[in-house]
């Protein structure tokens, strides 16, 4: 036998025998296409995927060779798919534009092939224009080997998928040509008169005056928490009057797998009368955090396990708004009549404050409003607000003071107001308002500033019957009861030294953006911009991500093929993993970074239509030898668009 033969023989024996060749194949088609749909009353033409609405769950072990045929049989549109989470090489990633993938065109198909290294609850969704708010997302779960809890406590009878998501009867591409004409397009929820009086009352003419010219001068609401309003919201793709679901027995453990896959929406969560243990966060798993509620931001997902008692229990994810519920149930599958679905009163909506805006004077201050576009500053004018609700109910909605976070703010820069402009601001006039039901207010109480550095929770009275609260991060949770914080996530096993040394540099990222125009940046820069310039690591890097954010509006900032260890005041070791960080208005929040897969990888606010807008980097990951850069990745032989934006 000759050398080389004898040497090719010993290669193909070493690769049979080698345990990656052991792997399971796992194998899935997905055609894509487009179908009717009709959740509300009105038959919309909306994504399908295998001639369904949403898409199916794909289901894996750890270590299974995934296999994923994606057939577009759209006629006039690319399409793509993005693994939310996994970790893959760059061209498996989906994201057009990025390590040669150029998405798949009309009639083509793409085969997606990658080794299954992780497990836990993930999903997929579109990377093209607006197909995921129009449909094209679905639910990943991978099970650990043999589907042994990874910890004795993680054993459960039962195994769900909650997929919380947002329908709107208008198409993606309108939605974002709406915010384009006006951000506040959808902003149907703003303050009433009897709001300002409230603030007169409470405030003084003088101190409302000025907070409302300075809201004024901004551009911007109090009431903006959500960009667009009037989603009808999904449990698994079904509204609250189609009830998804989930059966038991009594005496069951059920693990719940929580994915926020919502275009543009937060929620809180609860199950009323049912305590969750929160035991994974982003697919990965955490220490044991017994809670009554979360807020899960879009794109994060969080695992819970429940004990069930009664017959019966309501899922109840509430968009943070405050403008409707996504609605399942947990239901004893021996009881012979199921309780029906009750829609619950909504809780007290949260108007934004200084603080959000990163205006406190103190310590967290981050916004130079020297750099403000000041120069069409308006009068304070009352006559486009909301006038039909003058007669504010009575009672106090006490507000007790945020679990402070451990996050170090004390190096954020102070705001400089020395170059801002008051003259132009006009007087507020009160002249043509009604007072008629004025004195039917009760201002006795008042909500106490807090820290908002987390991205949730202030505690308020549950009886409260007013309509608002202050500060984006109040849930307005229940005295007595227990919200989910980022400080609670502790990772269930210690970080390995690669993921708990210190960072050799740190990288600023800063969220920006126009209300006005309805641009959003990173940097200053929209990734559309000619000049836009990605950020590039050494492989093998650690870097701290600090995330500073400048806007009005809550970022949830994804990063794609790592994880990043979140600096929430736990030590190193037991920092939690994350793909996907909550960056509150007016907030700084950091992460940790090894930079071990190469590359080029998106970095991103995963509410769409800011991604859309332009809130989106390149982080690429590369060999570095003096001064030049070399990245390993597969290229994609076929020729496509590149990634699409609106």
């Amino acid at each position: 036998m000759s050398s080389k033969l004898y040497a090719g023989v010993v290669a193909s024996l070493s690769l049979l025998l080698a345990p990656d060749s052991w792997a399971a194949i796992k194998e899935y088609h997905l055609n894509i296409s487009q179908g009717m749909v009709n959740l509300t009353g009105k038959p919309v033409k909306r994504m399908t995927v295998n001639g369904k609405f949403i898409a199916p769950l794909l289901e894996f072990e750890e270590g299974d060779e995934a296999v994923i045929h994606v057939h577009n049989q759209l006629k006039d549109q690319d399409t793509s798919l993005h693994w939310h989470g996994l970790l893959l090489p760059g061209l498996m990633d989906g994201v057009p534009g990025f390590n040669g993938f150029k998405s798949i065109k009309p009639n083509g198909s793409f085969e997606y092939r990658f080794k299954v290294r992780q497990n836990g609850t993930y999903w997929y969704h579109a990377h093209s224009k607006g197909q995921e708010q129009d449909g094209l997302y679905g639910p990943l779960v991978i099970y650990p080997k043999g589907k042994q809890p990874v910890a004795a406590h993680e054993k459960a009878e039962r195994d769900y998928v909650v997929m919380l998501s947002d329908f709107h009867e208008t198409e993606s591409d309108k939605i974002m040509a709406n915010l384009k004409k006006s951000a506040e397009y959808y902003q149907n929820q703003r303050e009433t008169v009897g709001d300002v009086w409230k603030q007169v009352k409470q405030d003084g003419l003088k101190a409302t005056w000025q907070d409302r010219s300075m809201w004024n001068q901004m551009r911007m609401l109090k009431t903006d928490l959500s960009d667009v309003t009037g989603y009808t919201f999904l449990v698994n793709g079904k509204t609250p009057q189609q009830n998804w679901t989930g059966a038991f027995k009594m005496g069951e453990k059920i693990r719940l797998r929580f994915i926020n896959a919502s275009a543009m929406s937060f929620f809180d969560v609860r199950i009323p009368n049912l305590k969750m243990t929160v035991v994974s966060a982003d697919g990965q798993p955490v220490q044991p955090v017994p809670v009554d509620e979360f807020r899960i931001g879009t794109a994060e997902t969080y695992d819970v396990l429940v004990e069930p008692k009664q017959a019966h229990y309501q899922i109840e994810a509430e968009s943070i708004d405050r403008s409707g519920f996504a609605i399942g149930s947990l239901q004893n599958e021996q009881v012979t009549n199921p309780t029906s679905v009750q829609i619950p009163k909504s809780r007290p909506r949260a108007l934004l404050t200084m603080e959000d805006m990163g205006m406190d004077h103190g310590s967290h201050g981050q916004m130079d409003m020297s750099k403000m576009d000041h120069g069409s500053d308006q009068p304070v004018n009352m006559a486009n607000m909301n006038h039909s609700q003058h007669q504010m109910p009575q009672g106090k909605a006490p507000v007790t003071p945020m679990q402070k976070t451990a996050m170090d703010h004390r190096s954020h820069e102070k705001m400089d107001m020395s170059k801002m402009d008051h003259s132009s601001h006009g007087q507020m006039n009160m002249s043509g308002m009604d007072h008629s039901a004025h004195g039917q207010m009760d201002m006795s109480a008042s909500a106490t500033p807090s820290d908002h550095s987390q991205h949730q929770m202030v505690v308020s009275s549950e009886k409260t019957t007013s309509d608002t609260v202050q500060g984006w991060a109040n849930a307005a949770t229940p005295i007595g009861q227990k919200a989910l914080t980022y400080a609670d996530l502790k990772s269930l096993q210690s970080q390995p030294e690669r993921y708990s040394r210190p960072a050799e540099r740190e990288l600023v990222i800063r969220l920006g953006g126009t209300m006005e125009r309805y641009i959003w940046t990173i940097d200053g820069k929209k990734f559309s911009d000619p000049d836009f310039k990605p950020l590039t690591v050494r492989y093998g890097e650690r870097i701290r991500l600090k995330f500073v954010n400048e806007s009005m509006m809550a970022h949830p900032m994804h990063l794609h093929g790592m994880f990043m260890q979140l600096e929430n005041g736990q030590a190193p070791q037991d920092m939690p993993n994350k793909h996907t960080v909550i960056v509150p208005p007016g907030k700084t929040v950091t992460a940790l970074l090894t930079a071990d897969e190469l590359g080029e990888w998106a970095i991103h606010c995963h509410l769409l239509y800011h991604m859309s807008a332009g809130m989106m980097s390149k982080l690429i990951v590369a060999n570095v030898d003096g001064s030049k850069v070399s990245q390993t990745m597969s290229v994609q032989p076929t020729q496509g668009a590149s990634h699409a934006h609106h």
